[in-house]
């Protein structure tokens, strides 16, 4: 019955996961899947552990397997990620839907494990705010950045954001700021700003493919 209702959520999503269809795939009468799981919510939970272990034995794996955990936050950053882009619907309900009172022990374990590696960094001195708050700041980012990738088209997908994302928020919760080099920097300021002016206004020396071209050019010194 849970191996059922984990195909329906993937393949349906979860309004797919109905008592009836789950019953009609896993060969049961729907009372059983009552007995078993008491409601909807609680079939739910049982198809989101189910989908969640295989993905929690990978995380376990890598908590522990590194002398520097910031290679270990980026590695498991990466699993998140790919988790969730393969298993959208069941991202969706973990961690989109998440609600006070409503946590699932796997879902628990997960940040427990995060927040170990996150206290490693701290141990060493390179953390510049409490674990806790390096956590949640860590989980908002990553939680954030799927739930936004799920709703945008795959062909609008930026194949270059996860690792800015991910960059900018180890320098937010460490003391290892990366150096920006100060011409770069008023390179990519100008850029956006010539690009802004002629969002605003077309320049008429400029054919319309022409100021399309350079918007692209722009778009990717800003971006580099």
């Amino acid at each position: 019955m849970v191996r059922a209702a984990a195909d329906l959520l993937h393949d349906g999503g979860i309004e797919a996961v109905s008592t009836r269809a789950v019953a009609a795939a896993a060969g049961v009468q729907p009372p059983a899947i009552y007995r078993q799981f008491g409601d909807k919510e609680g079939l739910l939970d049982a198809a989101a552990r189910f989908v969640l272990e295989s993905y929690m034995k990978q995380k376990r794996l890598i908590a522990g397997s590194s002398d520097d955990p910031a290679t270990e936050l980026r590695t498991l950053w990466d699993l998140h990620v790919q988790f969730g882009i393969n298993e959208p619907n069941c991202y969706v309900l973990v961690f989109g839907q998440a609600l006070p009172g409503r946590v699932l022990s796997t879902t628990t374990e997960a940040v427990g494990l995060l927040a170990s590696v996150i206290a490693r960094l701290g141990e060493q001195g390179r953390l510049k705010m409490s674990v806790d708050r390096a956590t949640n700041y860590f989980r908002s980012t990553g939680t954030g950045f799927i739930l936004t990738q799920l709703a945008t088209p795959p062909s609008e997908h930026d194949p270059e954001l996860s690792s800015i994302i991910f960059d900018d928020t180890i320098a937010a919760i460490t003391n290892e700021n990366r150096p920006v080099s100060r011409t770069t920097e008023s390179l990519a300021g100008r850029a956006v700003a010539l690009r802004e002016a002629l969002r605003a206004q077309r320049h008429p020396a400029l054919t319309t493919a022409e100021s399309d071209l350079l918007a692209e050019w722009l778009n990717r010194l800003a971006d580099n």
